[in-house]
């Protein structure tokens, strides 16, 4: 994103969303490496929602700035491609070998060309769409796919097999050229349906009744 640079500082606010991302992003690591996966799942969720925030609290608030900018890029990494990628392998991966490490160092690698990309693009593509599936939903999909099968006690081979085709899916998806609606004009100041209040309530409700199946 384009921001304006301050030299006499950085501002609190945006960049401590930023900063609970890459606090939550590490804690997973560390829950992956302590074979805590649901909990290494749900610290990707919390991460995403931190780095969700920062960007948009930022333009309303007039405080981006260039060191925003690529503070945010370097959280990301962390959290939608080092953390996914260390949790699949974790829980998954490993029993496939070199195999394994592999398809996990292929979505990591994938995120790091996603973001580059996305970064050398900013002011020239269309906000309306991004080119290739953007990291959060894809660090969504390979969490959710972990926490719900690792919660239903789901370690068949064809699992592991799957885990990793899911991975391979993402990565390409994620390098692709393919157009995914980015849902960045949506004004959240503007008014809205009684019924939109009625369906978010619905949603909450559903992913806390079953949050790895619903949010999956």
């Amino acid at each position: 994103m384009k921001q304006k640079e301050s030299h006499s500082g950085i501002y609190l606010l945006p960049n401590l969303f930023t900063t609970a991302s890459l606090f939550a992003a590490f804690y997973s690591l560390v829950a992956s490496l302590k074979a805590q996966y649901e909990v290494a799942a749900v610290a990707i969720f919390v991460g995403m929602i931190a780095d969700g925030l920062d960007g948009r609290i930022a333009r309303l608030t007039n405080t981006q700035t260039a060191f925003g900018g690529e503070y945010d890029s370097l959280s990301d990494m962390v959290t939608f491609g080092v953390a996914p990628a260390l949790l699949l392998y974790s829980w998954n991966l490993h029993k496939l070998g070199k195999i394994g490490w592999l398809v996990a160092f292929m979505y990591t690698a994938a995120v790091a060309i996603r973001l580059a990309r996305f970064n050398t693009q900013i002011g020239v593509a269309d906000k309306r769409y991004f080119q290739g599936l953007a990291c959060p939903p894809s660090a969504a999909i390979a969490s959710s796919f972990t926490w719900f099968c690792y919660q239903n006690q789901l370690e068949h081979f064809f699992i592991t097999i799957l885990t990793a085709i899911i991975a391979v899916i993402t990565a390409v998806l994620m390098v692709s050229n393919i157009r995914y609606h980015s849902f960045k004009e949506i004004d959240f100041k503007g008014k809205v349906p009684f019924l939109y209040l009625l369906l978010m309530v619905i949603l909450f409700v559903a992913i806390a009744a079953n949050p790895s199946l619903v949010l999956f």
